[in-house]
Protein backbone atom coordinates (compact mmCIF):
# COMPACT_ATOMS: atom_id res chain seq x y z
CA UNK A 1 0.00 0.00 0.00
CA UNK A 2 1.39 3.42 -0.94
CA UNK A 3 1.92 5.92 1.80
CA UNK A 4 0.89 9.53 1.12
CA UNK A 5 2.35 11.28 4.17
CA UNK A 6 5.04 10.73 6.71
CA UNK A 7 2.37 9.96 9.32
CA UNK A 8 1.49 6.73 7.61
CA UNK A 9 -1.92 7.61 6.15
CA UNK A 10 -2.79 5.98 2.86
CA UNK A 11 -2.46 8.11 -0.29
CA UNK A 12 -5.63 10.11 -0.97
CA UNK A 13 -6.73 10.09 2.66
CA UNK A 14 -4.92 13.37 3.26
CA UNK A 15 -6.94 15.16 0.58
CA UNK A 16 -10.19 13.66 1.92
CA UNK A 17 -9.33 14.93 5.39
CA UNK A 18 -8.48 18.36 3.96
CA UNK A 19 -11.79 18.52 2.08
CA UNK A 20 -13.66 17.40 5.19
CA UNK A 21 -12.00 20.09 7.34
CA UNK A 22 -12.61 22.73 4.67
CA UNK A 23 -16.26 21.69 4.47
CA UNK A 24 -16.60 21.93 8.27
CA UNK A 25 -14.99 25.38 8.27
CA UNK A 26 -17.39 26.56 5.55
CA UNK A 27 -20.37 25.22 7.49
CA UNK A 28 -19.14 26.89 10.67
CA UNK A 29 -18.60 30.17 8.80
CA UNK A 30 -22.07 30.00 7.26
CA UNK A 31 -23.56 29.22 10.67
CA UNK A 32 -21.79 32.19 12.25
CA UNK A 33 -22.95 34.44 9.41
CA UNK A 34 -26.56 33.30 9.79
CA UNK A 35 -26.37 33.79 13.54
CA UNK A 36 -24.96 37.29 13.07
CA UNK A 37 -27.64 38.21 10.54
CA UNK A 38 -30.45 36.74 12.60
CA UNK A 39 -29.09 38.44 15.70
CA UNK A 40 -28.94 41.77 13.84
CA UNK A 41 -32.58 41.34 12.81
CA UNK A 42 -33.57 40.58 16.39
CA UNK A 43 -31.68 43.67 17.58
CA UNK A 44 -33.34 45.75 14.84
CA UNK A 45 -36.75 44.50 15.98
CA UNK A 46 -35.95 45.63 19.53
CA UNK A 47 -35.09 49.12 18.25
CA UNK A 48 -37.88 51.63 18.80
CA UNK A 49 -39.33 53.10 15.61
CA UNK A 50 -39.78 56.45 17.28
CA UNK A 51 -37.41 59.06 18.70
CA UNK A 52 -39.29 58.92 22.01
CA UNK A 53 -36.86 57.72 24.66
CA UNK A 54 -33.42 58.41 26.10
CA UNK A 55 -30.48 58.97 23.73
CA UNK A 56 -26.74 59.65 24.00
CA UNK A 57 -25.05 61.81 21.35
CA UNK A 58 -22.14 60.14 19.60
CA UNK A 59 -21.66 62.64 16.78
CA UNK A 60 -22.57 66.31 16.44
CA UNK A 61 -22.18 67.92 13.03
CA UNK A 62 -19.75 65.29 11.80
CA UNK A 63 -17.16 66.20 14.43
CA UNK A 64 -17.72 63.41 16.94
CA UNK A 65 -18.06 64.24 20.63
CA UNK A 66 -15.66 64.76 23.50
CA UNK A 67 -14.77 61.65 25.48
CA UNK A 68 -16.46 61.36 28.88
CA UNK A 69 -18.86 64.25 28.13
CA UNK A 70 -22.46 63.06 28.23
CA UNK A 71 -24.60 64.99 25.75
CA UNK A 72 -28.07 63.52 26.06
CA UNK A 73 -31.61 63.86 24.77
CA UNK A 74 -34.71 62.55 26.51
CA UNK A 75 -37.87 62.93 24.45
CA UNK A 76 -41.19 62.10 26.07
CA UNK A 77 -44.30 60.89 24.27
CA UNK A 78 -45.98 64.14 25.38
CA UNK A 79 -43.28 66.23 23.63
CA UNK A 80 -41.36 67.08 26.80
CA UNK A 81 -37.64 67.40 26.10
CA UNK A 82 -34.79 67.32 28.59
CA UNK A 83 -31.18 66.33 28.79
CA UNK A 84 -27.65 67.55 29.19
CA UNK A 85 -25.64 69.53 26.68
CA UNK A 86 -22.51 68.23 28.35
CA UNK A 87 -22.22 71.00 30.90
CA UNK A 88 -25.70 72.38 31.46
CA UNK A 89 -29.06 70.71 31.68
CA UNK A 90 -31.78 71.83 29.28
CA UNK A 91 -35.51 71.35 28.89
CA UNK A 92 -38.31 72.40 26.59
CA UNK A 93 -40.86 71.03 24.18
CA UNK A 94 -40.77 69.23 20.85
CA UNK A 95 -43.39 68.78 18.18
CA UNK A 96 -43.27 65.28 16.72
CA UNK A 97 -45.44 64.45 13.73
CA UNK A 98 -44.49 61.48 11.57
CA UNK A 99 -40.91 62.03 10.39
CA UNK A 100 -41.08 65.71 11.31
CA UNK A 101 -39.47 66.89 14.55
CA UNK A 102 -39.12 70.47 15.79
CA UNK A 103 -37.63 71.59 19.09
CA UNK A 104 -38.84 74.84 20.62
CA UNK A 105 -38.64 76.88 23.75
CA UNK A 106 -35.47 75.20 24.99
CA UNK A 107 -33.95 76.69 28.11
CA UNK A 108 -30.81 75.66 29.92
CA UNK A 109 -28.92 76.28 33.12
CA UNK A 110 -25.97 78.69 32.93
CA UNK A 111 -22.97 76.98 34.48
CA UNK A 112 -19.51 77.55 33.02
CA UNK A 113 -17.35 74.60 31.96
CA UNK A 114 -14.14 74.08 30.02
CA UNK A 115 -14.16 75.94 26.66
CA UNK A 116 -14.22 72.72 24.61
CA UNK A 117 -17.24 71.44 26.56
CA UNK A 118 -19.05 74.75 26.14
CA UNK A 119 -18.31 74.73 22.40
CA UNK A 120 -19.74 71.21 22.03
CA UNK A 121 -22.82 72.18 24.02
CA UNK A 122 -23.47 75.23 21.84
CA UNK A 123 -23.03 73.16 18.68
CA UNK A 124 -25.51 70.61 20.05
CA UNK A 125 -28.15 73.17 21.06
CA UNK A 126 -27.86 74.87 17.64
CA UNK A 127 -28.30 71.47 15.97
CA UNK A 128 -31.51 70.92 17.96
CA UNK A 129 -32.79 74.33 16.79
CA UNK A 130 -32.05 73.39 13.14
CA UNK A 131 -33.68 69.94 13.37
CA UNK A 132 -36.66 69.43 11.09
CA UNK A 133 -36.81 65.63 10.80
CA UNK A 134 -35.54 62.37 12.23
CA UNK A 135 -34.85 58.83 11.15
CA UNK A 136 -33.77 55.64 12.87
CA UNK A 137 -31.13 53.26 11.59
CA UNK A 138 -32.39 50.03 13.19
CA UNK A 139 -29.36 47.90 12.28
CA UNK A 140 -26.91 50.36 13.84
CA UNK A 141 -29.41 51.26 16.57
CA UNK A 142 -29.07 55.02 15.99
CA UNK A 143 -31.38 58.03 16.04
CA UNK A 144 -30.39 60.67 13.50
CA UNK A 145 -31.62 64.27 13.55
CA UNK A 146 -31.77 65.92 10.12
CA UNK A 147 -32.00 69.50 8.82
CA UNK A 148 -33.91 70.97 5.85
CA UNK A 149 -31.36 69.70 3.30
CA UNK A 150 -31.28 66.17 4.72
CA UNK A 151 -27.90 66.72 6.37
CA UNK A 152 -27.22 64.74 9.53
CA UNK A 153 -27.01 67.10 12.48
CA UNK A 154 -26.72 64.73 15.44
CA UNK A 155 -26.42 60.96 15.69
CA UNK A 156 -27.47 59.27 18.93
CA UNK A 157 -27.11 55.79 20.32
CA UNK A 158 -29.58 54.30 22.77
CA UNK A 159 -28.79 55.24 26.33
Amino acid sequence: MAMGTSMGTPAGTSSLLSRSLLSRRRMLGAGLLLTALWGARAMAQDMPLTPVGAWLAEDIGGGGVLDRIQTTLVLGADGAVSGSGGCNSYSGKAKLSGASLRFGGLSSSRMACAPAVMAQEQKFLLALERTLAWRIDPLKRKLILIDLTGTELVRFSTR
